[in-house]
């Protein structure tokens, strides 16, 4: 194939997914992999399955394979593993490649290795894009949402194909170019810790449903079918109450109920909480799902916790459904407002000058926190947002004042039983501190001052000042 100009390195489950996406858009895809017998199978099931996709298909074994089959100027898309296994693409195929061609990395990598390769790449005459990608399988096989960051200049030559084997949202194209170097990536970081903490929140309200209530997976399925179709509504949403009403048929329980409670990560959630601290922002959200997370493969230290410290769950206490809809809607978004502003910092720390109207229209379709909320996002930085800041748009004043009240009762009711929140605590926490004018931090400037002579603002006079309890 004379015109072929893109290459995809990796054939695992989401390579395989996007190279088919790509060729069944009608563009022409040299597809390797680290593991060349691969190549011959995915090309043959490829046939197989797919038909005519397979006609837009060519394999190679070798780098040097690979490079001769594209046509100036090239790009090469990379999934496999983040870090090293990236590290050591770069290094085989930077010298085969010409000025003007592009490395793309769209797989999950931290955004700091992806500006230090952008970098470096630059100092060659080469293109190094990193390409969020979410979705999942799914997604990439039909259409994902698509973050791009690196040179504005590198993504005018991929833009058809992306926009091509994007998620749609009533004909727009859930892919665009966010800023240069690590902005794409850093995105998709955000999008994985907003992810996190939405999937926190759904699984506690599960939580004290099931041990606060005793109430059948399948119920609880319902209940979530039935929020979906409402203010809540979400891909998140759907799947769990599709998850909660699935049998298990090896024994016939809910299939929830023999799965083993212990999480797994891949760690965006915490690279997400990281950068927030870095950048002096509060992540306290997505951070409690983090903590969620690694609390729960301690599963020994919890057996043992249990039998020290019993009585979870023995206080008759019910949950008033309208307030846990009401809870579940403020702290999701909550956990938006949180992965914005972090947004937000990074851009200016950057200088990527990132839209984040366009980041939650690329949310819309395709990734997997896709929701109802995210119109209502877009509109508001497009609008006259006060401070910039998500929390204080108009449009969620009313969910945010009904849905704080009722985080409260639902919070009291848990705690009241020994049932974990640390979820919605966490985003009841945050919202409380930024309604109020004055805080508590003068008493921390005070105690510094008086073990450190840090020094202090005061109201009244301008400067740093100490106080008086020693010299």
């Amino acid at each position: 194939m004379s015109d072929t100009n893109v290459g995809l390195i990796g054939l695992g489950t989401m390579g395989s997914a996007l190279a088919l996406n790509i060729a069944e858009k009608g563009f022409n895809l040299a597809v390797t992999t680290l593991r060349p017998e691969r190549v011959d199978a995915f090309l043959n099931d490829a046939a197989d399955l797919h038909g005519n996709i397979s006609d837009h298909l060519t394999g190679a074994k070798s780098p040097e394979e690979m490079v001769a089959a594209l046509t100036s100027p090239r790009s090469l898309i990379l999934l496999v593993p983040a870090g090293k296994a990236v590290d050591a693409i770069v290094e085989t195929y930077a010298p085969l490649l010409e000025p003007g061609d592009t490395i793309i990395d769209a797989g999950n990598a931290n955004f700091h290795n992806t500006r230090k390769r952008a970098e470096l790449l630059a100092a060659k005459g080469l293109h190094f894009v990193g390409m969020g990608v979410s979705g999942g399988e799914e997604g990439a096989r039909h259409g994902p949402s698509i973050m791009v960051g690196g040179a504005a200049e590198s993504f005018v030559p991929i833009r058809p194909m992306i926009e091509a084997i994007s998620a749609k949202f009533e004909g727009d194209p859930c892919a665009d170019w966010l800023g240069p170097d690590g902005a794409g990536h850093f995105v998709k970081t955000v999008h994985n810790g907003i992810e996190y903490a939405d999937m926190q929140l759904i699984s506690e309200v599960y939580g004290l449903l099931r041990d606060g209530e005793a109430v059948a997976p399948k119920d609880i399925g319902v209940l979530f079918e039935g929020w979906n179709a409402g203010g809540l509504s979400s891909y998140l949403m759907e799947i769990s109450a599709e998850i909660l009403q699935t049998t298990d048929p090896d024994t016939g329980a809910p299939m929830v109920d023999v799965i083993k409670d212990k999480a797994g990560q891949k760690g965006t959630g915490r690279w997400t909480v990281i950068e927030a601290l870095s950048l002096g922002q509060s992540a306290s959200a997505i951070e409690a799902a983090v903590g969620a997370r690694g609390w729960s493969a301690d599963l020994a230290a919890r057996a043992r916790g249990e039998a020290l410290f019993p009585g979870v769950g023995q206080k008759a206490v019910v949950f008033d459904r309208d307030d846990l809809e009401a809870a579940l809607l403020a702290a999701r978004i909550i956990a938006y407002a949180q992965g914005f502003q972090v947004l937000t910092a990074a851009s200016e720390e950057y200088d990527w000058n990132v839209d984040m109207a366009r980041v939650a229209e690329i949310w819309r379709a395709g990734c997997i926190i896709r929701s109802a909320l995210l119109d209502d996002i877009s509109d508001a930085f497009r609008g006259d947002l006060p401070d910039g800041r998500l929390l204080f748009a108009p449009a969620f004043h009313d969910a945010l004042s009904k849905g704080s009240d009722a985080m409260r009762r639902v919070i009291a009711s848990a705690i009241a039983q020994g049932l974990p929140v640390p979820g919605f605590s966490a985003a009841l926490a945050w919202f409380d501190t930024m309604r109020q004018a004055r805080g508590t931090t003068n008493m921390v400037q005070a105690q510094r001052d008086f073990f450190g002579a840090h020094g202090f603002e005061r109201l009244d006079q301008s400067g740093v000042h100490h106080g008086p309890w020693g010299s």
